[in-house]
C-alpha cells in the first residue's frame, strides 16, 4: 500500500484548493448562516463542482463517471474542510454514488445516476434513529403490500436531508429492532406522498434534518441491494462516509492549525511573540505530530478502500477515530491560543470548533469507532 499521492491525485489536491480558497471562503458559509439560506449552500457552485467531475469519482466510467476513487475524492473532501465549504459533496458526491454505484441495479443508475453527475440530484442517507450513531438499531418498517412495500418510521440527523431529491432509507423487513439481520434499504423520492421533511438548525450552520416516514408506498424495484440483508451494504457505503469525512476533518484540522500558529507569530506579550513561549512550542508540536499521524491513517484508509483491501472497514474506522481526535484538539488548541478574540463570533477560529463537534458525531463517534475496529480485529 503506498501513502504517496500519485500525480494526478496531487492535481486534484491543488486544484481542489484554488477552488476552494477562491470560491468557497469560510465568509461563504458565513453568509450562508447570516441569511438563513433556504437551501444552506449554493446551487451555482455546486454545478461547478459537478463539472469539474467530482460528481462522478466514485462512479465507474461504464457509467458515465471517471473511478478515480476515494484516494481523487478524498483530497477534494480535504480541500473543502480547509475552508468548512457547505456542499452536498458528503450526502451526494460521496454517499449518494457509493450507494448507487455499490447496490443499485442497471435501471436504478439509469434512473439517478445521469441527474447526479450532472449536479441536478440531490442524494440523502436516512439510515439514524436516535441520538447517537447506531446504524443497524432500524425501527422503521417496511411491510410487504401486493408487489412492492410500505414504509413507516423516523430518521434524524439526514445530511442534507431537506434539500435531496432522493433518500437511501433503511427499514426492517424482518427480525427485531437490534438485529443485524432483516434490515433492506430502499430508494425512496424525496417528494413520494407520505414523506415529511424537517429542517434542523445545526451548531456548525450545516444541513441536517428529520424524515418521517408515514405509510410511504415504494415499488419493489425500490429496493436496493438484496432484501433483509442492507445491512452488509450500509456498512460499505458508511465505510466510504467515514473515510470521506476523516479527510474532510483531515483538512479542518490543517488549516485551524496553521491560523493558529500564525497568530503565535503575530500576537506579541512583553514585546516578543507568543509563540516564542516554550510552552505554547510544546502544544504546537504536539498538534502538527497529530495531524501527521491522522493523515497517514486517512490515507491509507482512502486507499485500501480503492484497492477493496481485507482491512478497509478497520482502517476506515481507524482513520475516523483518528480524526475525531485530531480536530478536536486542533479547534480547542486554536481557540485557548487565540485567547478572547477566539471566543468571538467576529473571529473565524471559532467555526472550526463548531464544525469539530458536529463531524466527530457523525457517522460514529471516537468510542464507536475504537469498539468496531476492535471487534473487526478479533478483540
Amino acid at each position: 500500500m503506498s501513502l504517496v499521492l500519485s500525480e494526478e491525485a496531487q492535481l486534484v489536491r491543488d486544484s481542489a484548493l484554488d477552488f476552494f480558497r477562491e470560491k468557497s471562503p469560510i465568509t461563504s458559509l458565513r453568509k450562508l448562516r447570516d441569511t438563513a439560506d433556504a437551501d444552506g449552500f449554493s446551487r451555482p457552485l455546486w454545478r461547478e463542482m459537478a463539472e469539474l467531475g467530482w460528481t462522478g469519482f466514485l462512479i465507474g466510467e461504464a457509467s458515465g463517471g471517471s473511478g478515480f476513487g476515494m484516494v481523487g475524492l478524498g483530497q477534494v473532501l480535504e480541500a473543502a474542510g480547509r475552508t468548512l465549504a457547505a456542499s452536498p459533496l458528503v450526502s451526494t458526491a460521496l454517499i449518494g454514488a457509493s450507494a448507487l454505484e455499490l447496490g443499485a441495479t442497471p435501471a436504478q443508475q439509469a434512473a439517478w445516476l445521469p441527474g447526479l453527475l450532472a449536479g441536478e440530484t440531490l442524494v440523502a442517507l436516512a439510515s439514524e434513529e436516535g441520538p447517537h450513531h447506531q446504524p443497524t438499531r432500524v425501527a422503521t418498517t417496511a411491510r410487504r403490500e401486493g408487489a412492492g412495500f410500505v414504509l413507516d418510521g423516523s430518521k434524524s440527523f439526514v445530511i442534507d436531508g431537506h434539500v435531496a431529491d432522493l433518500l437511501v432509507v433503511s427499514a426492517r423487513t424482518g427480525g427485531a429492532t437490534d438485529d443485524r439481520d432483516g434490515i433492506t434499504l430502499f430508494l425512496v423520492p424525496a417528494d413520494a406522498p407520505g414523506v415529511r421533511r424537517q429542517r434542523l438548525s445545526m451548531v456548525d450552520s450545516r444541513n441536517a434534518a428529520r424524515i418521517v416516514l408515514d405509510g410511504v408506498a415504494v415499488g419493489a424495484e425500490a429496493v436496493l441491494g438484496a432484501q433483509d440483508d442492507g445491512a452488509d451494504l450500509l456498512d460499505r457505503i458508511l465505510d466510504r462516509a467515514r473515510a470521506g469525512l476523516a479527510a474532510e476533518m483531515l483538512g479542518s484540522a490543517c488549516e485551524a492549525f496553521e491560523r493558529t500558529v500564525q497568530y503565535l507569530k503575530d500576537r506579541k506579550q512583553f514585546g516578543v511573540p507568543i509563540g516564542s513561549f516554550q510552552a505554547l512550542k510544546h502544544r504546537a508540536a504536539e498538534l502538527f505530530a497529530e495531524i501527521e499521524v491522522t493523515r497517514s491513517a486517512v490515507l491509507a484508509a482512502l486507499v485500501a478502500l480503492d484497492e477493496g483491501a481485507q482491512d478497509a472497514a478497520a482502517l476506515a474506522s481507524l482513520a475516523k477515530a483518528k480524526a475525531n481526535e485530531t480536530l478536536r484538539l486542533a479547534s480547542s488548541e486554536g481557540i485557548q491560543m487565540h485567547g478572547g478574540i477566539g471566543m468571538t463570533d467576529e473571529h473565524e477560529i471559532g467555526f472550526f470548533l463548531k464544525r469539530a463537534r458536529v463531524a466527530e458525531a457523525t457517522f460514529g463517534g471516537t468510542s464507536f469507532q475504537r469498539d468496531r475496529y476492535a471487534s473487526l480485529m478479533g478483540y
